[in-house]
C-alpha cells in the first residue's frame, strides 16, 4: 500500500465510509466502548494482530472499557494514508464483533 498522503477530499470520502471515525490530514480518530475491561482488552488483542499483519501500528489509549485511536502514517510526515484507512476499517470491524458479545 502506498505511503502517499491522502488529499482532504480522499480523507472526507474515507471518513464517510467509516462510521464513528473523524479527523483530517493529521490523523483519523475514533472512540470505542465495550461492556467491560476484558472485552476492551480482547478487542485490543485483535487490533494488535491486524496491525501486525498490515505492518502499521496505531496510537492507542485505553481506560477501563474505553479505547481511543489515532491513526497517521509517520513515513508520510504524520499524515493520513490509505494504510490508515485500511486499518481503521479493520478496527471498526473488530469493534463490532466485540461489542456484540
Amino acid at each position: 500500500m502506498s505511503s502517499a498522503a491522502l488529499t482532504d477530499y480522499e480523507i472526507a470520502i474515507a471518513i464517510g465510509r467509516l462510521p464513528g471515525w473523524g479527523g483530517d490530514r493529521r490523523g483519523l480518530s475514533a472512540h470505542f466502548a465495550f461492556a467491560d475491561f476484558r472485552m476492551a482488552m480482547s478487542f485490543l488483542m485483535q487490533v494488535a494482530i491486524d496491525a501486525e499483519i498490515l505492518g502499521h501500528h496505531p496510537e492507542i489509549r485505553n481506560v477501563y472499557n474505553r479505547v481511543d485511536f489515532t491513526l497517521r502514517t509517520h513515513d508520510a510526515g504524520g499524515q493520513v494514508t490509505a494504510l490508515d484507512v485500511e486499518l481503521a476499517g479493520r478496527i471498526s470491524a473488530a469493534a463490532a464483533r466485540f461489542q456484540e458479545r
